[in-house]
């Protein structure tokens, strides 16, 4: 056999066995289940992409033996992964979906207005992003108008605050380009509640994006509930050149005294945290942690947070809507 022909052939092997390490989520429809949530069970997990795969191998992920998967309007899934299929079906909740109403878009005349972001320049006081983490800031309603939301504002930093300063302003920035999730939340008693929509809202940010990120939702007819709504950014991972999810490993494994800590990526863009808004309209969740359980971002209930201790408490999102005149 010619070396030419034993190289096609190990190609052939590499690209199958790669293959079966990817895993499809799909509906029972047949559809495919885009951006599940993948966790194992200890504080760590990955994301499918938006065609509902995800890569997952016992040599990558040697001390996983269970995945637990779950997706706005499906059933949760448990499965064990030593008896993991390459394509898995998740059951949808009906009921859920069909409780998500479309509202029509009021007629008439509106009134543009603006919510300002709040930003700053300094690298050091920002939001280490990670997978793990979704952030969401409250709005309130303050009166009975609809108002229909357009744009989300938001501050982000892709670089230090002294760029220039150090000579590297002739250099070129480090290229990245990373997948975000946007959500919109209704007000559950001072907390994020039941989703607005199920439709799929993302973003790329890559080096060249903009500080203030003006990102356009007009299409998805979202209005602010009469107690308020909780607009929410998420990570989703580092993307190729064509917006593809890619399969990263979204920790790192510590070698310490106390045996291997796992510590999770960080992901640019950073996001900057203030000390600017009197009120505190912030909220965090942990994804892989305590079944993802919103908290209050403050010291009640974060421990050991630079940005605390700094006295920033919040993400200045900002918004543009349409406010319509009473109907």
């Amino acid at each position: 056999m010619s070396k030419k022909h034993l190289l096609l052939i190990c190609l052939v092997f590499i690209s199958a066995l790669s293959q079966a390490q990817n895993k499809t989520l799909l509906s029972t429809t047949n559809q495919p289940v885009s951006f599940a949530t993948i966790s194992f069970g200890n504080g760590n997990g990955l994301f499918a992409d938006d065609e509902g795969k995800f890569h997952f191998t016992k040599k990558l992920y040697s001390d996983i033996d269970s995945l637990f998967i779950s997706a706005l309007g499906y059933k949760d899934l448990k499965l064990a992964t030593a008896t993991l299929k390459d394509t898995l079906f998740l059951e949808s909740k009906a009921d859920l979906l069909d409780e998500v109403i479309v509202t029509a878009r009021p007629t008439g005349k509106f009134k543009e207005v603006t919510l300002k972001p709040t930003d700053h320049n300094d690298y050091y006081k920002c939001w280490l992003p990670t997978i793990e983490s979704e952030i969401a800031v409250f709005f309130p309603n303050n009166d009975t108008k609809p108002k229909h939301l357009t744009k989300i504002l938001l501050p982000i930093k892709t670089e230090t605050k002294d760029w220039d300063k150090r000579g590297k302003n002739k250099q070129a920035k480090r290229p990245f380009s990373t997948l975000f999730r946007v959500q919109f939340y209704k007000n559950d008693k001072g907390l994020p509640g039941e989703v607005l929509t199920y439709e799929k809202v993302i973003f790329i940010a890559t080096e060249d994006t903009k500080p203030i990120f003006e990102f356009d939702v007009s299409g998805f007819d979202i209005f602010v509930p009469k107690d308020g709504i909780y607009v929410s950014i998420q990570v989703l991972g580092f993307t190729d050149k064509n917006g593809k999810l890619l399969p990263n490993k979204k920790y790192k494994e510590v070698k310490t005294r106390r045996g291997i800590v796992k510590v999770s990526t960080t992901f640019r863009p950073l996001l900057p945290f203030t000390d600017q808004i009197a009120a505190k309209t912030t909220f965090i969740k942990r994804v892989f942690h305590n079944n993802g359980q919103w908290i209050l971002f403050d010291k009640k209930n974060v421990n050991n947070s630079n940005l605390l201790n700094a006295g920033l408490n919040n993400y200045g999102m900002g918004l543009k809507m349409e406010v319509y005149k009473d109907q």
